[in-house]
């Protein structure tokens, strides 16, 4: 059975309270992949995109660091099947020139692919059962809910990031400490792009 490499495409929150969309997309197609995972999951995977660090290290942050230490490495992520409308995926791990699989939650899985920088499949028939296409717009065809859902975080972000520009770069950096010490990593993103902006 033929093999799709996916990629990151962003993170949207979900319909019910405390849950996330992480959109992937196929390689060279218009096809999406969309999964809905736990707000946990969905800053685990935040921050590493975002190179946020964290004042003490992520669960996932120690589960690379114990990899490393012990010459553990890990391959690839695979999403190998689609039961009851749950993702299962996997770990293609090696040590000592051994290849082992590790069953995992997709969105565990997810998170360690982005620290171990390595990539994420899945396969024909799972895309062709729950993979959606969008339109130019990069929304899902057809469906005005999804529309409304993501652009609800777009306009919350827009005016916080209207209230960052009034502050002085000293009230900032206080923000952002706070931020990081509330581990709001969304928020301490946006703050650190407004400081960025100002330094360029």
């Amino acid at each position: 059975m033929s093999r799709v490499k996916l990629s990151i495409l962003g993170l949207s929150t979900g319909q019910t309270s405390g849950s996330y969309t992480l959109i992937l997309g196929e390689e060279n197609s218009n096809r999406k992949l969309p999964i809905v995972i736990g707000s946990f999951e969905a800053q685990a995977i935040a921050v590493e995109i975002e190179k946020i660090m964290p004042f003490r290290p992520m669960t996932h942050d120690l589960f690379l660091n114990f990899c490393n230490s012990f010459d553990i490495i890990i391959h690839e992520v695979v999403i190998y099947s689609l039961n009851e409308g749950v993702f299962h995926a996997k770990l293609i791990c090696e040590h000592q020139g051994e290849i082992k699989e590790i069953d995992a939650r997709t969105s565990d899985s997810i998170a360690l692919a982005v620290r171990f920088k390595c990539p994420i499949y899945t396969y024909e028939d799972i895309m062709d059962a729950a993979g959606i296409v969008f339109n130019d717009e990069s929304t899902f065809t057809g469906s005005e809910q999804y529309e409304e859902t993501k652009n609800k975080p777009k306009a919350a972000a827009s005016e916080e990031k209207i209230g960052y520009t009034r502050m002085t770069l000293e009230q900032l950096n206080q923000l952002l400490d706070n931020a990081l010490a509330l581990e709001d990593y969304a928020s301490a993103a946006r703050i650190r792009d407004e400081i960025q902006r100002r330094k360029k």
